[in-house]
């Protein structure tokens, strides 16, 4: 029920990334949580956001559904976004409504795949919405299989073997929607006001817009090569 009652929240809305990394100028949960207020403001439904610091400082700007990840590098795996249990333990902890986590299917960090670790964390977190970030078909696949609440199109582009990929990727956005009977977000490459109609014409559940919208320096450099060319 308590799935159901959260993903009628989102159901055909736009969901805003807020994200900055430590090595970007807007850097700082409480910009964030502006930026979240102000996504809030321009008719955003939900807030995909990084750490639980920021979103600490979110939950004090809106009050809407967060998506919440954690991303963490680590030398010899390229899995980042929330990719081990101790992610998953501080997320649920903050008490975020959906845990995103990279759901392909390279080496984790402490040597698991994402095969053999998202039982334990369903099995530990009965309760917990869970989104699959996937970068192709078999990725959502087997996200699906094992037990996912929601299928997301995140990585698509974004893994060495779906690098070069027209984004957003709307065969697999299409695929997805076709074949699975859960949510599926879709996220990744949506630049456009015309690119989230194009996605929701296909049927998807949500979408996530990030860089379009939250991300100045990236949205400056499109213009800067606007000039150059």
């Amino acid at each position: 029920m308590r799935n159901k009652e959260m993903f009628n929240k989102i159901k055909g809305k736009l969901i805003v990334s807020c994200q900055a990394l430590p090595e970007e100028p807007l850097h700082s949960s409480f910009i964030m949580s502006r930026m979240a207020y102000a996504a809030m403001q321009g008719g955003a439904s939900g807030i995909r956001a990084n750490t639980v610091e920021d979103i600490k400082e979110i939950k004090k700007a809106v009050d809407l559904p967060i998506i919440g990840i954690i991303k963490s590098v680590s030398e010899g795996s390229e899995v980042f976004i929330t990719p081990t249990m101790k992610e998953i333990d501080l997320l649920y902890n903050e008490g975020v409504d959906i845990i995103a986590l990279d759901a392909t299917n390279r080496i984790r960090p402490d040597g698991t795949t994402i095969s053999t670790l998202f039982p334990m964390i369903r099995e530990k977190y009965e309760d917990q919405i869970f989104m699959a970030d996937c970068s192709t078909y078999e990725e959502a696949r087997e996200a699906y299989r094992l037990g996912f609440d929601c299928l997301g199109t995140t990585l698509s582009g974004y893994t060495p073997y779906t690098k070069g990929k027209k984004l957003p990727d709307l065969e697999l956005i299409e695929r997805l929607v076709k074949d699975f009977p859960v949510p599926i977000i879709a996220e990744g490459g949506i630049s456009t006001p015309e690119e989230l109609r194009s996605v929701f014409d296909l049927g998807v559940h949500a979408a996530v817009v990030g860089s379009a919208i939250t991300r100045p320096f990236e949205i400056t450099k499109r213009f800067m090569q606007a000039i150059k060319q």
